[in-house]
């Protein structure tokens, strides 16, 4: 991948050059992000990492204090992503900081494919922290074994809105209530324990939230959700230049209205949470020195392209709402950072402010680094052998985007098996074509090609799946 990376400037270190003099580009008074340091071990920061299911941007109307909190008093990420739009892929990848290709959890069947020495909570937890884990872990995980690395959980298999059955510390048990509640109840107990506990703690915390059914909380089951009248990619009226399965997509404008309404009405209980691990923070006098970070496991098209859901290239499916907080740090309250940043970003973000030096690769960069990649690798495997849709990957940057699709599928396990032959192409224009409405290489002829740089584009895409 191509990025920028520079050595940290003794124990304090500087965003105020790639990144904020982007944000200030775009976004009029922002004035860059200020010092963050790298702790010390006597000041080591709680870790507060919250991760949605399936919420997509635009969904702010919901997560209200979210934002106040986490935006208003630290860092809005504008260009967050996920490398993997799968939940099981891409919680993989904010564990272990690594592409789906590397740590090999390509699907929602294959979590036990995860090297668990690779994540960030089997450094903490060695490194003393006090870890606990919330909530959903990875898909198709058994509810009676124990997550690794953490302890205190409290992990819900499956995972459903209401009276769900969780491993508890051990022990499998139902817990009656609404899921978001029971999670919120569960960490606010861990955090409790701080009050006698010495030791920073690591916390994770995993709503279904909102993922479908999308039950809302009964207070919320009613409350009305401003109107949305779709975007230019719901209403698309030719997809002849995509490939198959989007030609055929068949979901329409109400029914991305509908998921939207039931995804915004499930966020509020969430939206509850966070403001209660606000005030539990500022209770036990540790909101200063705590880094909070918020983000969505993967994104949802709210019929764009006549498709709900995501596990697609397009821009909904993968761009993800992503905050990031921690006031003992000096980072400045409400920046806007507009670098490309991703799932993978989190474990060594997370490690480089507790002082850790992972023992094993990892493929995101801190964000408390100047680091400025220009693209990211976004990538997705079919599952089986069934269905028209194929596996693809994506050269993703600010102003355009790059997609193959392949003859390839994973089994259970995640294994890639298939030909490997690119079976379609998309390059769209982000600048002038946002929403993705016309494929540039649909009918394009080679001197098309050469003008839009795709060959190069097609090396680095090749480059950046075998790093």
């Amino acid at each position: 991948m191509s990025d920028t990376s520079r050595p940290q400037v003794g124990r304090r270190r500087f965003l105020t050059s790639a990144a904020a003099v982007a944000a200030a580009a775009t976004v009029p008074g922002v004035a860059g992000l200020a010092a963050a340091g790298k702790a010390s071990a006597a000041t080591r920061p709680n870790i507060l990492l919250i991760i949605t299911d399936d919420q997509p941007k635009h969904t702010d109307w919901a997560t209200q204090k979210t934002i106040d909190w986490l935006g208003g008093q630290g860092v809005t990420f504008s260009h967050g992503h996920v490398t993997t739009p799968l939940c099981a892929p891409s919680r993989s990848s904010i564990f272990s900081g690594r592409y789906a290709h590397n740590h090999g959890v390509r699907n929602n069947s294959s979590a036990y494919s995860l090297d668990q020495n690779t994540t960030v909570q089997r450094h903490l937890k060695q490194a003393g922290y006090r870890t606990g884990l919330f909530g959903k872990y990875l898909n198709s995980w058994n509810v009676a074994d124990n997550p690794p690395h953490f302890e205190e959980w409290a992990i819900e298999v499956p995972v459903v809105y209401n009276d769900g059955q969780y491993n508890v510390n051990g022990t499998v048990q139902t817990i009656p209530g609404y899921s978001t509640t029971v999670i919120k109840d569960q960490t606010l107990a861990f955090l409790d324990k701080a009050a006698t506990d010495s030791r920073p703690w690591f916390a994770v915390v995993t709503p279904k939230a909102s993922h479908e059914p999308n039950t809302p909380e009964d207070k919320y089951a009613d409350t009305a959700v401003p109107a949305w009248n779709a975007r230019p990619s719901v209403t698309e009226d030719d997809r002849s230049d995509k490939p198959v399965y989007v030609q055929n997509a068949a979901k329409t404008l109400a029914d991305g209205q509908a998921a939207r309404e039931r995804q915004l009405r499930t966020l509020l209980s969430v939206d509850d949470a966070v403001q209660a691990f606000k005030d539990k923070l500022r209770a036990l006098q540790q909101l200063d020195n705590t880094l909070v970070i918020y983000i969505g496991d993967n994104g949802f098209q709210w019929a764009d392209h006549g498709l709900l859901g995501k596990g697609t290239p397009y821009s909904p499916a993968h761009e993800v709402p992503f905050y990031l907080s921690w006031p003992a740090a000096d980072l400045a309250a409400g920046t806007t950072d507009n670098r490309i940043v991703a799932n993978i970003d989190i474990a060594p973000t997370i490690l480089d402010a507790a002082g850790i030096t992972p023992t094993t690769p990892q493929d995101g960069k801190s964000l408390l680094s100047q680091f400025n990649r220009d693209h990211l690798l976004v990538e997705w495997w079919k599952q089986g052998t069934g269905g028209v849709k194929h596996t693809w990957a994506s050269y993703v940057a600010k102003d355009k985007q790059y997609v193959e699709h392949y003859h390839l599928h994973t089994d259970k396990n995640g294994t890639v098996s298939g030909a490997g032959d690119v079976t379609f192409r998309e390059y769209y224009d982000l600048v002038d074509d946002k929403y993705q409405l016309t494929n540039k290489l649909y009918q394009a002829t080679p001197a098309d090609e050469q003008n839009l740089s795709i060959p190069a584009l097609a090396a680095q895409l090749a480059a950046d799946r075998s790093s």
